[in-house]
């Protein structure tokens, strides 16, 4: 994972006891990023924020799971964020996934699960 992230779409695959394939939305540059998932009702799949290890929930109109990943792709830690909060900065975090709250849990997303992604090639460069 040291190259670096383009914004964009994607799949993500969470390497639990059953591999699961979730629609992903990469947000890498710092515009993309700011914005997440600020405005929105609902996330189809997860976003991933590259590179980042803290989020707020600021305007925000859902409550959102937060995983933070370290430099692999490996879950350090599930969290679970109100509107109008301010979650603290992870050390050893790298990147952090954003969905609707409630879906990590199926997905068995979790402490120490891999997690990889695959990134759409688009036509149009």
């Amino acid at each position: 994972m040291g190259r670096r992230r383009r914004d964009g779409r994607g799949r993500l695959i969470v390497h639990g006891s059953a591999p699961v394939t979730v629609p992903l939305e990469l947000a890498a540059s710092y515009r993309a990023r700011t914005k997440g998932l600020l405005g929105r009702d609902a996330v189809d799949g997860a976003i991933l924020l590259s590179p980042a290890n803290s989020v707020h929930t600021f305007r925000m109109r859902i409550p959102i799971d937060v995983a933070y990943l370290d430099r692999d792709l490996r879950v350090l830690t599930v969290v679970t964020m109100r509107p109008n909060r301010l979650g603290l900065p992870r050390p050893r975090s790298r990147h952090v996934l954003e969905a609707e709250a409630g879906a990590m849990a199926g997905w068995g997303l979790r402490a120490g699960v891999l997690v990889t992604v695959e990134e759409t090639v688009e036509e149009t460069e």
